[in-house]
């Protein structure tokens, strides 16, 4: 657990900090910007006056808060419950959080084995709504299994519903997979994810800003979600309503330039109505792993084109299937009728008619030519003989 600086002053200040000033708090960053971690500590420690930003009474809530703040013992907390803390200029910071400016994190508390840095490099957010849909948790875990596949690491909020889809996605494909919680990383919550979020911790990552023990409020669910958003290459919101806070992680990923993506639902579903709206306004239609991967990832991951099956039909030279369409559906047609309806000469229209005969399409009936049975119902449909 050292800080970027490389000193143990500057690891137990950020902690401390961490324990002091609300997460997403661009008037406090700009202090720890401006002044540093140090002299923000000192002045903070010493209930000297008000720094620039704030009045007289928040300045004294800080403080009282400071007065409560015991760095060492957080750390001491942390470690019994297998968790790091990462500073900003450490190996495992990832670089991309410091797109956030003033409201970049302090610092982040690290539950998990694997390196928080590399993980994030390839990895994409999976959001939406807790009431979800089947639909929606079926979409999320088919989305999250198919980028855990193809090696992406799933970034959600660990929340019951689309986050909750989206992680067990990722594990039951063996991949990876990252909870970001508005809480102390040693506290499950919600409570009824506690087995899915020990397990990510097992497998994959739990990360948070905030100190041991701290517990959510909703504010601190919608500034979770700008970490959410700045640690990935993109957002996929799978389901949303109007009001749903995935929004605003959809919406944070667009405005730090990174991918937005959003899956469509019924059109009578309001859980799908945000999304929607979000589509309309400014995200990427996407229904797949594959469409996900080919916006987020390297040049020549491309999606496989969307096509419908190949028929019989299609196989057939085109002056074969324009020799068929000539052929009426209810009667035998002579070889002159059917070559003048097809625009071609009566040698050719005689050669197509033969090669179609194999194929099954026509039978001779006297001098005349007509559609089989079974060719009179595929070409008037498209399905074309099997």
């Amino acid at each position: 657990m050292s800080a970027g600086s490389g000193t143990r002053e500057d690891l137990l200040g950020r902690v401390f900090l961490a324990r002091v000033i609300e997460p997403g708090d661009e008037v406090g960053g700009r202090w720890v910007r401006e002044l540093g971690v140090e002299e923000v500590v000192r002045r903070l420690r010493t209930g000297a006056p008000a720094l620039p930003g704030v009045s007289a009474e928040r300045w004294a809530g800080l403080v009282a808060r400071a007065g409560r703040a015991e760095p060492e013992r957080d750390l001491d907390a942390a470690r019994e419950a297998g968790t790091r803390f990462v500073c900003p200029g450490d190996a495992e910071w990832p670089g991309q959080l410091d797109d956030l400016g003033d409201g970049r994190p302090t610092g982040l508390w690290v539950r998990g084995r694997p390196g928080l840095r590399m993980w994030a490099l390839r990895s994409v957010a999976v959001v939406g709504a807790r009431a979800c849909t089947e639909y929606g948790a079926h979409v999320a875990a088919s989305l999250a299994s198919g980028l855990a596949e193809r090696g992406w690491v799933v970034v959600s909020g660990g929340a019951y519903g689309i986050d909750g889809a989206a992680h067990r996605g990722a594990l039951a494909a063996g991949g990876a997979t990252v909870a970001v919680l508005a809480c102390g990383v040693d506290r499950p919550y919600p409570r009824g994810h506690t087995a899915l979020i020990n397990r990510i911790a097992e497998q994959g990552l739990v990360v948070g800003e905030l100190p041991p023990g701290d517990h959510p409020t909703p504010s601190r669910f919608i500034l979770r979600n700008r970490v959410i958003a700045a640690l990935t290459r993109g957002t996929v919101v799978v389901e949303a309503a109007c009001r749903s806070g995935s929004l605003a992680t959809a919406r944070a990923a667009r405005r730090l330039g990174r991918f937005t993506m959003g899956v469509p639902g019924p059109v009578t579903s309001a859980l799908s109505a945000g999304v929607h709206e979000l589509l309309r306004a400014e995200a990427l239609l996407v229904t797949d792993a594959a469409e996900v991967v080919e916006l987020v990832g390297d040049i020549g991951e491309l999606a496989p084109p969307r096509r419908g099956p190949v028929l019989p039909l299609d196989l057939l030279h085109p002056a074969a299937r324009q020799v068929l369409a000539a052929l009426p559906g209810g009667r035998a047609a002579d070889v002159d009728e059917i070559a003048r309806d097809a625009r071609t000469t009566r040698d050719d229209a005689i050669a197509r008619l033969y090669e179609l005969r194999a194929l099954g399409y026509v039978e001779r009936h006297g001098d005349g030519w007509k559609l089989t049975r079974q060719a009179l119902t595929s070409v008037r449909t498209g399905r074309g003989t099997s």
